[in-house]
Parts: structure tokens; C-alpha cells; sequence
């Protein structure tokens, strides 16, 4: 094995071998359970992402068990991971590769070639590589954050471009172990070439880092634009305590997921047969969103549904809880409608 452009290869593949950690799509051979770990860590922390991987592994355990199921049960073993688009493409991908080749499809078997992968529902450049790679020990080369960072740390540069950091991927690859070695650059940079504080003494391959004497100065952070909303909210509850909630429309916000009505803006005040509840804070990646909450103090004459039974958003739980405890919580009697 060469050290090509001097990164040493070995190295890197020697400390993988010694330290990756005991993750559970890493003890396993079956593709399904590796694309459902790429697809759950694409916007999930590694440690909650393990949460969700063994309850989708257990919930869906193979393709046609997804393909069968309604989207919604899909949303519900989602719930809680966020980015519920993930889930809904994830269901399509699998009705898609459940269809005969006839008709479009993979006669249930998931494909092994990166461009079979990349055609599928929610499938990006580099989950296709990552499984292909992973799954099917095709050689291509993944890049992700982490891959990007060691990169620019390599090379000491401020903002790799997308082709440049891909280029350095394909160039280095190392074919007769490549989903070892895109598994292996990924966690160097997870573990030791982090983002804050980087551990550069126990770098593998810090012989070949021209950034390793000042590493955080690589690459320049990626400013995300954060926008403020706020809403407002009056929930309503059945005569069985339910909350009255809808399913929302497959496209939008929380699409597919059921919770009450949400409306932009601000109230200068509670309406009648309403209280106020409380606020409720709630981030998304591009989102801060404050959502102030009403309670109708009527009895709703529709029959509501139990939040155990239906997918809903942590946003929406939230503003149920605090529904819910005001609710209880007040010295105010509901009235029948």
C-alpha cells in the first residue's frame, strides 16, 4: 500500500483497525441495516442516532417489512429523529426496490452499485457512496464533513471546494478496503481531527498535516443563517382529555405528522374561552422558533386523538405538554360546548 501524496495510508487503516468504536451497524453485513445508519446520521448525532437505528432495525427489519407498513407507522418509529423528510423517502425507497425490474424496480434486493443507489428516493452522492463502499465493498470514495475538515487540515487550506475535497477522496481511496478506509477518515475526523479541539498527538497521520501546528485555523467555519419565527397556537381537547390534532400536509413543515393548527404571528392577548399557556422554544437547523400556546376553555364536540398513537414532532409534543399541564394546572373549569 502506497502513501500516496504522503497521507500514510496504513497508518490511518492500522488506528481504525485498533480504535473505531463499537457501533452497531459496524457488526453488521446486512445493507439495509447500513443504509438505515447513513440515512439516521445524516442530521442525528452519532449517540442518539444508535437510539433510533435499533428501534427502525427492530420496528423494519428487512425492506419489504418498511414497504408493507403505512408511511404513518414509519413516521411514528421515526418520531423524535427530526427531518422527518428522511423518513417519508425512506418509506419510497422501499416500496421502489420491493417492485419487480419490470416495473422500475430491484426485485427486493437492495442495489449494490453506486449509481443504482444514487437513482433511489433520498439517496445523495455521499449516502450512495457510503453503502455502496460499506455495504458492498464498491470503491468509492465518501465525503462528508469530517472527511472535509482532515482534508483542509491536510492541505491547510480555508475553503476546500466540493470537487477539490472530492478529488482528494477519489485520489486516496484506498480500493481493496474502501468502505474501511471512508469509515476510517470519517472517525479521525469525529474523534481525534474534531472541529474545537482536535487531538492532534495521537494523529495517525499528523506526519502529513501541513495544519498541524495550528489545525482550528482549518477550514473556515460554514455560517448558517438562522431565522427567527413565532407563532401562536389554541389547542383544544375532546371530553376524554385527547387533543384535537390534524395530520399536516406531506410537503410542508412537518409534513406527514399530526399536531394542532400553527399560525405565524403574535396575539396581543388570549380570545375569548381561551387562557394562555405558556411559550414553548423549539430549534431547527435554520429555525428558532417561539410558539406561544392557548388553551380553549370549551369542551371541543370533535373526538381528538391520543399523542401515543400518532407521529408527532418534538415541537408538537412540547406545545402539548404544555397544553396539557396548564390545563390541569389552572383554577379554571372547562365548559361543555
Amino acid at each position: 500500500m502506497s502513501a500516496l501524496g504522503g497521507l500514510p495510508q496504513a497508518k490511518l487503516l492500522q488506528w481504525y483497525d485498533e480504535n473505531q468504536r463499537p457501533l452497531p451497524w459496524r457488526e453488521t453485513s446486512d445493507p439495509w441495516a447500513i443504509l438505515l445508519s447513513e440515512i439516521l446520521l445524516q442530521q442525528t448525532q452519532v449517540s442518539r442516532g444508535m437510539v433510533f437505528w435499533h428501534r427502525m432495525v427492530e420496528a423494519f427489519p428487512t425492506i419489504q417489512s418498511m414497504a408493507d407498513s403505512p408511511v404513518d407507522r414509519v413516521l411514528k418509529a421515526w418520531e423524535g429523529a427530526g427531518y422527518y423528510s428522511r423518513a417519508r423517502r425512506l418509506h419510497a425507497l422501499s416500496q421502489l426496490v420491493m417492485l419487480p425490474s419490470s416495473e422500475g424496480g430491484f426485485d427486493g434486493s437492495l442495489p449494490s452499485s453506486y449509481e443504482a443507489l444514487l437513482s433511489l428516493p433520498g439517496i445523495g452522492p455521499y449516502t450512495a457512496a457510503a453503502v455502496s463502499s460499506i455495504a458492498f465493498s464498491q470503491p468509492h470514495a465518501c465525503v462528508d464533513g469530517n472527511i472535509r475538515r482532515v482534508m483542509a487540515r491536510q492541505h491547510q487550506l480555508m475553503e476546500p471546494s466540493a470537487r477539490d475535497v472530492q478529488s482528494w477522496a477519489d485520489q486516496h481511496l484506498v480500493h481493496h478496503r474502501s468502505g474501511d478506509w471512508n469509515q476510517a477518515l470519517m472517525e479521525l475526523g469525529a474523534t481525534v481531527c474534531t472541529p474545537k479541539k482536535p487531538q492532534c498527538h495521537s494523529c495517525p497521520i499528523q506526519t502529513s498535516c501541513r495544519g498541524r501546528d495550528t489545525p482550528t485555523a482549518y477550514p473556515l467555519p460554514k455560517k448558517t443563517k438562522v431565522r427567527e419565527v413565532t407563532l401562536w397556537v389554541c389547542v383544544e381537547f375532546d371530553r376524554l382529555g385527547n387533543p384535537i390534532i390534524k395530520q399536516r400536509q406531506q410537503g410542508g413543515l412537518f409534513g406527514g405528522l399530526w399536531g394542532p393548527q400553527l399560525h405565524e404571528g403574535e396575539r396581543s392577548d388570549a380570545g375569548n374561552n381561551e387562557v394562555y399557556a405558556g411559550t414553548v422554544a423549539h430549534k431547527l437547523s435554520h429555525r428558532a422558533m417561539t410558539v406561544h400556546v392557548y388553551v380553549s376553555t370549551q369542551i371541543s364536540p370533535d373526538s381528538g386523538f391520543n399523542p401515543a398513537d400518532v407521529a408527532m414532532s418534538v415541537l408538537d409534543q412540547k406545545i402539548i405538554e404544555t397544553a396539557s399541564m396548564s390545563r390541569y394546572d389552572s383554577a379554571y373549569t372547562f365548559q361543555k360546548s
